[in-house]
């Protein structure tokens, strides 16, 4: 019985904890999920993300931890996704807004023609502030669990996934502008 008790006093305190009260340190609150966010999902307790390899147009092989110490905006994508397509423009607009030091948007590309037929694309829509990345295995697809594309999660300054949004969202919408903001500011 007592240990029944504990069971359901830490369950009602979790449940308080992620759904009813105060948000999980580095965690938003709802009112940050809204409108064009509405599908993020975010992590209660992050985790690593995989150590999927992917190229850059000179041949170098990446990881995502060449990047640690920004957050990431990390979109797995194809030419061939139409979804994939339309959003492109806006991930590009939000890179322009908010890419630097502390942020960057990673277009993960899933194509197996490679950079030819991912650089035609970016050029064709005048893609100005993103730097096209490929994998032309698909293995970090399989790697990051996406069920689809385009999928897109959110890694923290450490190298953890602290949220995912499967399907196309408007990445240059004010509320999505917030909620990165919201993640870069966090330590």
């Amino acid at each position: 019985m007592k240990v029944q008790f504990i069971a359901f006093v830490l369950g009602a305190a979790l449940l308080f904890w992620f759904d009813g009260g105060e948000s999980a340190a580095g965690q938003p609150d709802k009112s940050l999920i809204t409108g064009a966010m509405t599908n993020f999902v975010p992590q209660a307790f992050p985790e690593p993300v995989p150590a999927a390899g992917f190229r850059d147009e000179a041949g170098n092989r990446l990881t995502l931890a060449d990047f640690k110490g920004k957050v990431l905006l990390v979109n797995l994508w194809a030419t061939w996704c139409a979804p994939c397509r339309r959003e492109m423009p806006e991930l590009d607009h939000l890179q322009g807004l908010l890419g630097g030091d502390d942020f960057e948007v990673v277009i993960l590309s899933q194509d197996r023609r490679g950079f030819p037929k991912v650089k035609a694309f970016l050029e064709e829509i005048k893609v100005k502030n993103l730097v096209p990345y490929v994998d032309k295995s698909t293995k970090s697809s399989r790697m990051f669990k996406a069920l689809g594309l385009p999928t897109t999660f959110l890694v923290d300054r450490e190298g953890r996934e602290v949220g995912r949004l499967v399907g196309p969202a408007k990445w240059d919408a004010p509320e999505t502008i917030e909620l990165m903001k919201f993640y870069i500011a966090q330590d």
